[in-house]
């Protein structure tokens, strides 16, 4: 059996899609803080980034409830408020380091992955949270929100998703 060197092994995959997702995450992040700063927001990056302002689960958006009703359901314990913030971070930083892994298994099965296909990869991750997060009461039906929301949450998954794939390109150039 022949092996194709020009393939990466799936720890080096996995390992280069971490890598990347974590790049693809601060470039989101960046994009939102700008965002939020335009918009009247006036706390630094660290504050915003870490969710500072969260002290209770009613605050809380998304991503810390994903984790709320997975620590509660696996622990059949609850967590308390104060842990919303970090939850909140550890889920956002989860998800984005966590998808971009499988994009590295996928990307690093071929020969020469193109930046581009950070687009549909972006798209993907944009359109699987209004599957999964109305199914769990979480978001409202994506045809509840205007096309300017949609928008801008679209084009932020865009950002982190041609991101990811730019640095998974280049981390393949390297040995880790």
């Amino acid at each position: 059996m022949k092996l194709n060197r020009d393939c990466l092994t799936p720890v080096g995959a996995i390992t280069r899609g971490l890598l990347a997702g974590t790049i693809g995450t601060i470039a989101m992040d960046t994009l939102l803080y700008f965002r939020y700063r335009k918009g009247g927001g006036n706390g630094g990056f660290a504050h915003w980034e870490f969710s500072a302002d969260i002290h209770s689960w009613d605050q809380a958006p998304a991503p810390a409830q994903v984790g709320r009703r997975l620590y509660d359901g696996l622990l059949q314990r609850e967590l308390p408020d104060e842990r919303a913030a970090l939850v909140n971070n550890i889920m956002h930083w989860g998800y984005g380091i966590a998808n971009a892994a499988v994009y590295g298994v996928l990307a690093g099965s071929l020969r020469t992955p193109r930046v581009w296909y950070g687009i549909p990869f972006g798209a993907g991750v944009w359109a699987s949270g209004y599957v999964v997060l109305p199914a769990a009461k979480l978001y409202e039906p994506i045809w509840k929100y205007d096309r300017q929301t949609l928008a801008k949450d679209l084009s932020a998954h865009l950002v982190y998703g041609l991101t990811t794939a730019a640095a998974f390109r280049l981390a393949r150039r390297f040995r880790l």
